[in-house]
Formats: C-alpha cells, structure tokens, sequence
C-alpha cells in the first residue's frame, strides 16, 4: 500500500513539474558578450542555401494556413541534409559582432530557424519538439547546447531570450522564431535579411494574430489567444502597451473592432503538435 502511494505521489510531482515547464517562459536576460556590433560594416551574410531548404521542403498551401515542414523528406535527402549541416556549420564560424546589428538580427534568427529543424531531423519520427531533451526533466530541446559561436556555446534559449528579445526589443521577434509546432508562428517561406527584415516581420505578426491559433472570439465575452501572449507578455506590455493593443495594432478590422477595449476573460492555448504534413 505504502509503495503505491508512493508511486502516486511521485507521479503527480512530475506532473506538476511538466506543468511548470508548460507554463513557464524564460525571462529576456541580456548575454553582454552579444552585445557587440560594427554598424560601419556593409558586408552580408549569405543565407542562400536555407532558403533552397525552405523552398523545398515547407509548405505554405496547406488548407490549415499552418505551415507544414516536410522533415521526412529532408531526412530522406542525403544532399540536402547535407546542405543544411553545412549552412549551419557556417554560420557557426562567423563572427556576427563583427556585422551590423541588423544582419546580425537576420543571423540570429535564421541560425534559431535551422538549428531547429536540424534538431527535429535529428529526432525523427517524433510526434512534438517537446520530445526532444537529454534531460529527464527538460521540456523540449532549447537548454540542450546546439551550437558554438566565437568560442560560445550555445543553446536555442541563449539565441532567443539573451541575444534577440533584449538586444533589439522587439516583440514581433515571436513571430520569427519557429519551434516546429502548429501553435507556433509559421516558420517564413524566406530567409530573413536586413532588406527584408521589417516587411517579414510586420506579415508575420498579420498572419499570425489573424488566425485562429493566435486569436479566436469564443463567445462575446470569451476570448482565447495563443499562450505566446502569456509567455511573454512582458514584451508586448513593455512595447505595444499590452497584449490588447498590439492585437489591435495587427488586427483585420472587423476582429480590431472587437478586440478595442474588450474586458471579458482571456485564456490561452497552444498546439505543440509537430508542423509536418
């Protein structure tokens, strides 16, 4: 008897415990080292081949509006597979201080982006990114170390929240960074670039918030948005004067309207199903 309530006790430790993790987002704490930039250079970095990753094997037509990657068929590519070692191996023997700040943005971002999918391929079949840990008590893959920048190692949380979020304080730098999930932001069909950095961004966050994974009516006083908006709310508070405005700010009228001033109650949801076909 003593055994099992043991056994029952443990259980619901680990569920509190996986709750937690759920629930729970790292705080934006600046990484100095990063800090660093030389907005005198005009040099580029070439992201070519994770577009031709991206046009091959993401799918933008799905019926859902979600994003579908097709990571068995990259795994099934050995060249291709290949081509995105490679990009990343690349990337990871730059010195992204020594560029702008904004192509270091894009840098950031696009390494995030495909050290993603490279972890996923890695791992699969795999029903969620949240399978993937070397931790019995991780919550997916962002604390495992993935990378090595000037002699820095890193992990996908060190990319996001100590190198993105507090260096260019940006909350639309959620709608960028995909973690393989249909609840995510779609993962762009581009490889982002200083050129093209404000317009991919501002889409972004017009797609997401005008869909029903960002934002969903569920009666006139019930409303259900992503858990994005509770993870982070801090940036959109900080920035957008809270998570209702910035809504309204990339709204489509009719769902502006709406949301103007709205005082009923706000839950959230999020889908961590993988985003394959």
């Amino acid at each position: 008897m003593m055994q099992k309530h043991q056994a029952r006790a443990i259980v619901v430790i680990l569920l509190l415990v996986w709750s937690s993790l759920l629930s729970a987002a790292p705080k934006a704490v600046l990484i100095p080292f990063w800090n660093v930039s030389n907005e005198a250079s005009t040099a580029t970095i070439d992201h070519s081949v994770w577009q031709t990753i991206l046009t091959g094997y993401l799918n933008t037509n799905h019926s859902s509006a979600i994003h579908r990657f097709n990571y068995a068929a990259l795994k099934d590519n050995v060249v291709d597979s290949k081509k995105l070692d490679d990009y990343l191996s690349s990337l990871q023997q730059l010195e992204p201080r020594s560029y702008s700040k904004a192509e270091q943005k894009a840098y950031w971002i696009n390494l995030y982006n495909a050290l993603t999918i490279q972890v996923v391929l890695a791992a699969y079949p795999v029903k969620s990114i949240t399978q993937i840990h070397q931790g019995w008590f991780s919550f997916g893959p962002w604390n495992d170390v993935l990378a090595e920048v000037a002699e820095q190692k890193l992990t996908l949380n060190h990319i996001e929240h100590g190198i993105l979020r507090p260096i260019w304080n940006d909350p639309r730098v959620h709608y960028a960074v995909n973690c393989a999930s249909f609840g995510c932001p779609n993962l762009s069909p581009k490889a982002y670039t200083a050129a093209n950095m404000e317009k991919l961004l501002e889409q972004a966050a017009k797609e997401y918030v005008n869909h029903p994974r960002g934002v969903k009516f569920l009666s006139d006083d019930y409303l259900m948005v992503s858990s994005i908006y509770r993870w982070y709310r801090s940036d959109f508070d900080r920035n957008d004067g809270g998570v209702i405005a910035h809504l309204v700010r990339y709204a489509r009228p009719s769902l502006a309207m709406r949301l103007d001033g709205f005082k009923g109650t706000i839950d959230h949801d999020y889908d961590w199903k993988l985003n394959r076909p």
